[in-house]
Formats: structure tokens, C-alpha cells, sequence
């Protein structure tokens, strides 16, 4: 659970109504696409909390990085960052997942069609494109290399270099990477242009999972307990809202916030957005969803024992914690 810290921020205020101590919640976003928060804001899950934008961010461990040192009030990464990040000592505490994989939504790791690379032992001495070091990507890959029989030695030797998620299919295309990690709309773009093939997917190996969330400071969330909750439940809802409403609805509220935002943004690859990718109804946060990462964070050395996994996250401030529906929640009960 999140520790308390800190005294009242200047912006903070005591709610005695029941209302958010702060109204405004600083972020980063991602470009030609819409997050969990910027669609709870526009569907009014928000309210009257409202988001400030202060940028795009360049990677999770990034983005938490920014929340953790007070550049924004929350970020999000995957789980195995946010484990590396509070096991460091950063005063965060993880307080929803907002992204994971399934059947329909998952990261591909795809060759050209005509390229020898069949199999894990194929990857000693090449190339591949990930997003940035150290989270989901590098911890999928080293899982299945060692899964598949290769050692600490020879897992090395497949060097990752980051490339942005915009640019991988054109890189693994010239020749510049060997294998591209695709996921959501760019993988399915790619795959319509046709001339590569998967080598294999996270979601072979994890199966449907939970895979990344959102982190807030602890002494925000001490000093601004309501404001945390809307946020959380918020961003809870949203979820919900992506699993019960049809797909051509979803796309078409996607294009609508990237058009009225007027970030010069591109709406093209929204078209091939397929599912919400998270298992957890609301967003819930179980001991699972970090438990999947403490191998690869051991054998990386970024712990050295056991992971304290209970003080990672608290599900304090969801409204669907303990089987709950919070009020105006999407679809009722379903999840």
C-alpha cells in the first residue's frame, strides 16, 4: 500500500464536500493515439477534475520517471519498470493496470518474409527494434530466449536497439533492424502491406495478462485522496467503457479527441484498433500482475530477492475494488 508523505501541496486544498482537493492533473500523452485518462476526461469521468498536457511522453519508464519526480501527477510503464522503480526507492505506488494483451490486442516480434530467422537460437548476434530498454519488450524477449534454452551469455548477444514505435516497420523493411516489435495499429498496418511474418507474440507466452499501470507519488495521494479516486475510477470506467461499447463507436470517439485536440496528429491507423487488451474488470491490480516479472527481474539483477509485491499497488482507489460498481460505471456489472 502507498505510504503517507509529505505535506499539503500549494494547489492542494482540504475537500470537506466530498470534492477533489486539486482540479487539475498534469500528464503526458502519446501521439495519434488517445489514453485511458484523455478518454475518461472526454466522456466525463472526470469531472470536474480536468487534465493538463504538458507534452508527449517518449517511453513508460520514462513517464514514470516524470511522475515520480513531480514533472506530471501520474505516468504509466510496465510492470516490470514500476517494480524496478519503487524496488529503487522512488515514492510511487502503482494504482491501476491500463494496458495488457489478448487474443485480439498484443505485441508481435516480426522478421521479413524472406529472412532465415526461424527460431529463439537465430536471434544470437542480431538486431531488434524495441520502443526502449528495460519494460515490456526487452523482458519478453530475454523471457522466451530463456524459455527456449539459451543462456545468460548468449542472451546477451542479441542486441535490442530502440527504435519508436513509428518508424520500426520502415527500419525492419531496409534492412536496419532484424526484428521489428510491432503492436496495436502499426503491426496491423504492416501486416496489411504484407512481406513479414511473426517470429512469435507476447501473447504466446503470457497468455491474457495484465501488463503495465499507472503510478502516483505518495504524498499525492496522501494529500489528495478524492482526486486520486476520481482519477483511478475514472480511468477504471473507461475501460469498461472500450469493453462494452461496439468497435466502430470506439473509433469514431478516438477520432474525435485526436481531431479537436490539434496536436497535428494522423487518425489513419485508428482503424485497426480491435480491444481494450486488459483482463482486469476496472483495471484492478492483482499480486499476478507483477509476480509474471520477478524472474526477469532477477535474472537482470535489478532485484536481488524476493519482490515485496503487496507494497507495489493499492486498489484503494477504484471504485470497482472489492466487486464494487461504482455509480455511473458503463455496462453495469460486465467485465
Amino acid at each position: 500500500m502507498f505510504l503517507l508523505a509529505g505535506c499539503g501541496g500549494a494547489d492542494a486544498a482540504p475537500a470537506t464536500d466530498g470534492g477533489p482537493e486539486t482540479l487539475t492533473l498534469r500528464y503526458q500523452g502519446s501521439p495519434n493515439a488517445v489514453t485511458l485518462a484523455e478518454l475518461a476526461e472526454n466522456l466525463g469521468y472526470l469531472e470536474p477534475v480536468t487534465l493538463e498536457w504538458v507534452g508527449n511522453t517518449t517511453s513508460g519508464p520514462q513517464d514514470i520517471q516524470s511522475a515520480a519526480t513531480g514533472q506530471t501527477d501520474f505516468g504509466g510503464a510496465h510492470g516490470g519498470a514500476v517494480a524496478k522503480l519503487i524496488e529503487s526507492g522512488a515514492p510511487v505506488t502503482a494504482v491501476i493496470n491500463y494496458y495488457g494483451i489478448d487474443e485480439q490486442t498484443y505485441t508481435g516480434y516480426y522478421v521479413l518474409d524472406g529472412s532465415p530467422i526461424r527460431g529463439p537460437r537465430d536471434l544470437i548476434g542480431k538486431k531488434v527494434g524495441v520502443n526502449t530498454l528495460g519494460a515490456h519488450h526487452e523482458a519478453v524477449i530475454d523471457t522466451w530466449l530463456k524459455e527456449n534454452g539459451l543462456t545468460p551469455e548468449e542472451i546477451d548477444q542479441v542486441e535490442l536497439v530502440v527504435v519508436p514505435p513509428i518508424n520500426t516497420e520502415e527500419s525492419l523493411r531496409r534492412g536496419q533492424i532484424d526484428v521489428g516489435t510491432l503492436s496495436g495499429p502499426l503491426q496491423d498496418s504492416a501486416l496489411a502491406v504484407g512481406g513479414i511474418r511473426p517470429l512469435f507474440s507476447d501473447v504466446d507466452l503470457l497468455g491474457p495478462s495484465n501488463n503495465g499501470q499507472l503510478v502516483v507519488r505518495d504524498d499525492f495521494l496522501a494529500e489528495n485522496p478524492r482526486t486520486a479516486e476520481i482519477l483511478v475510477t475514472g480511468v477504471g470506467k473507461a475501460i469498461e467503457w472500450q469493453r462494452v461499447t461496439p468497435r466502430d463507436q470506439v473509433i469514431a470517439k478516438f477520432t474525435e479527441i485526436i481531431e479537436n485536440r490539434g496536436r497535428n496528429e494522423s487518425t489513419a491507423t485508428l482503424q485497426y484498433w480491435k480491444s481494450v487488451g486488459l483482463a482486469a474488470r476496472g483495471g484492478l491490480i492483482t499480486d499476478r500482475d507483477f509476480e509474471i516479472w520477478e524472474p526477469w527481474l532477477r535474472d537482470t539483477g535489478a532485484i536481488t530477492g524476493d519482490l515485496d509485491i503487496p507494497s507495489l499497488y493499492t486498489n484503494e482507489f477504484n471504485g470497482y475494488r472489492d466487486g464494487q460498481t461504482p455509480d455511473g460505471a458503463p455496462g453495469g456489472t460486465a467485465g
